[in-house]
């Protein structure tokens, strides 16, 4: 196994806290460092893995606040932004025009973006301007005026 530095380290725990594949944490080590490491040897840095579970408290903490940080700015990451995955579909449409089969599914694609069919938020309305919701319903009864259903009865 290959010795690794400190640096080396700490880039494969923030890789790993930022939900990167241990198989793709050592492509980019090799890339980036010229280090051989092996997936397995990334995996030992994820305190959430069972080969990581003796993972030293510095570097455990570090993991953690990556990876609070990477799931709070999710709208960080392109695919997560509307805007972005509407231009994806239109390129598709300006590369394929002629696609029939492609062309009706990006566009009900695009129209279920702008649709917001894929949130979770929900709209409430609270305009009752200070009535209950329930309102409870008023029956006026009104007699009919006629004459001769008086008191004097003959």
């Amino acid at each position: 196994m290959v010795r690794i530095t400190k640096k080396v380290k700490l880039f494969i725990v923030r890789m790993l806290a930022e939900f990167e594949t241990p198989t793709n944490t050592a492509k980019q080590v090799k890339e980036i460092f010229n280090v051989d490491v092996s997936p397995q040897q990334c995996e030992r840095y994820d305190p959430t893995k069972r080969m990581g579970h003796d993972l030293s408290q510095e570097l455990r903490d570090l993991f953690f606040k990556y990876r609070r940080l990477a799931n709070e700015e999710l709208e960080a990451i392109p695919i997560a932004n509307k805007r972005y995955r509407l231009q994806l579909l239109q390129g598709l449409v300006d590369k394929y025009p002629d696609n029939p089969v492609l062309i009706p599914k990006w566009a009900e694609q695009a129209a279920k973006e702008m649709g917001n069919q894929y949130t979770n938020k929900q709209e409430v309305d609270h305009t009752t301007q200070g009535e209950s919701f329930n309102k409870p319903t008023t029956i006026e009864l009104v007699a009919p005026h006629v004459q001769g259903t008086d008191s004097t009865a003959t």
